[in-house]
């Protein structure tokens, strides 16, 4: 219990002391009752001694084995918890049954230090992995601390700064060239020059706490290389799709033009040869005007001009590209009151650029295809084209359908001047995809399953966001999932 010190505080009786009072304490009632026995008898003097001290001293020695018994064990636990604490799992307490309270708790420390262990391989496992990759990444990875001074870097920072991560921890944002990074918009491009590379960079940052501080990670990601591929990957694209479009014509230009030369040459010249010449010429002219026709194909995807944007009524906008198609017909499914701010003259091109490649599909399919058994017990638009629009959130979809022979090869399906079409020049689609991300939309074909023919889905958003209709209001197509 406490006792008072000199100074008037109160100190704490430590647990030895404890265990010490109540070894001393418990026997005492039997010490003193075999007292009062030995000495209220009629024993000789010497023999009421001797028997007082034998059971005292028996008293103070069970007292200290008892309290060193109890106190070993104590240290002992406490020497394996402090282990543990230090990352040493190795030294267990001796747990023999689980009956006595000290073996209940020893078994409780070797299981928790069985799970402690299994934690900490884990943790040392996963962090090894990280630190692995992050070493191996091709991004320069950079961690800054609340004063943004340096923390931590991985290989492509050293490479980027151009100076090994030992020179470089603890220096500011500022004298990293970095400062601007960790202020403003958390991703960001920027066109940079760094010790390591020169070119266009991809900045991103995020924060996180350490040790109850705010820290920020930055990612920057070298996007010259990437872009250069891509640019190159672009550059043959059009390279192959423009050198077989001019061998197409060039070629029998050539051809001709040999022909007519040595048909000139001949003496006597064969009764017919005007003919052969206005044949010839016919052809070189021909070809001259498909080359022609497909420069300013090119031309004109090259340089689609910005949108300029004015309101347009959806409805009106689908019912006059609709009425332009005169060969199949297109079925409307109207959909709800939408306005857009768009550009009316692009957007009708758009639009009749898909209804005029569904029509081609549906003409060609119903010329060079029988219908088999199956395919009439499957059910199929009710008309050859249908087109409905509908609100999506704040967007508006453009639903147009056929019952074509559906595309063919989905991967080319954007590839400038790539056509199947004898006469194709195959900017159609790429021009219409174009006007879509000029409008922020997106422009998407599939094929119809299980039935054959081809789904056009245009989403364009709304602006401003209209929030007085319904969010789904959908003016879709019947029979169709949005």
């Amino acid at each position: 219990m406490p006792s008072s010190t000199p100074h008037g505080r109160v100190a704490k009786v430590t647990f030895h002391r404890r265990i010490v009072r109540c070894a001393i304490l418990l026997p005492l009632p039997g010490v003193l009752t075999s007292l009062a026995l030995l000495w209220s008898g009629s024993y000789p003097r010497h023999l009421q001694i001797t028997g007082s001290l034998l059971l005292l001293v028996v008293t103070g020695i069970a007292a200290y084995v008892l309290r060193d018994r109890l106190a070993y064990s104590l240290r002992t636990l406490t020497n394996v918890i402090a282990a543990m604490r230090d990352g040493d799992f190795s030294i267990r307490p001796h747990s023999t049954s689980t009956s006595d309270p000290l073996g209940a708790l020893a078994a409780e420390i070797n299981a928790l230090g069985d799970s402690l262990r299994e934690q900490r391989l884990g943790a040392l496992e996963a962090s090894a992995l990280l630190r692995t990759a992050i070493e191996e990444m091709d991004a320069a990875i950079f961690t800054f601390d609340e004063r943004h001074r340096l923390r931590l870097g991985n290989r492509a920072a050293e490479r980027l700064l151009a100076r090994p991560m030992e020179q470089i921890l603890g220096r500011t944002a500022g004298e990293l060239g970095l400062e601007f990074a960790l202020e403003g918009e958390p991703a960001r491009i920027a066109s940079m020059t760094f010790p390591g590379g020169i070119g266009r960079f991809g900045f991103r940052r995020s924060g996180f706490r350490q040790g109850g501080l705010p820290h920020q990670l930055l990612v920057v990601t070298d996007l010259s290389r990437a872009l250069r591929d891509e640019e190159r990957q672009a550059w043959q694209r059009l390279l192959r799709v423009l050198g077989h479009e001019l061998n197409n014509s060039l070629a029998p230009i050539k051809s001709v033009a040999s022909s007519l030369e040595s048909l000139c040459r001949r003496e006597p010249r064969p009764a017919d040869w005007q003919d052969d010449v206005r044949d010839g010429l016919a052809l070189i002219s021909a070809r001259a005007d498909a080359l022609s026709r497909f420069m300013q194909a090119y031309s004109q995807l090259a340089r689609l001009r910005a949108p300029r944007r004015a309101p347009m009524i959806v409805a009106d906008w689908v019912r006059r590209v609709a009425g332009l198609e005169t060969r199949v017909p297109v079925q409307i499914h109207p959909g709800p009151d939408i306005t857009l701010n768009a550009d009316r003259d692009q957007l009708e091109q758009l639009l009749i650029n898909l209804v005029r490649n569904a029509a081609d599909a549906v003409l060609e399919f119903n010329t060079t295809t029988t219908t088999s058994p199956i395919e009439a017990a499957t059910p199929s638009p009710s008309a050859p084209i249908e087109i409905g629009w509908s609100r999506q959130g704040h967007e508006v979809e453009i639903r147009l359908e056929d019952n074509g022979a559906g595309i063919a090869n989905p991967a080319n399906l954007f590839v400038p001047f790539f056509t199947t079409k004898p006469k194709g020049s195959g900017i159609g689609l790429s021009l219409c995809r174009q006007i879509a991300e000029a409008h922020d939309g997106r422009l998407t074909l599939e094929n119809r399953s299980p039935q054959h023919g081809c789904i056009a889905l245009l989403r364009l958003p709304l602006t401003p966001p209209s929030t007085d209709a319904p969010e789904d209001d959908r003016g879709q197509i019947p029979g169709r999932s949005p």
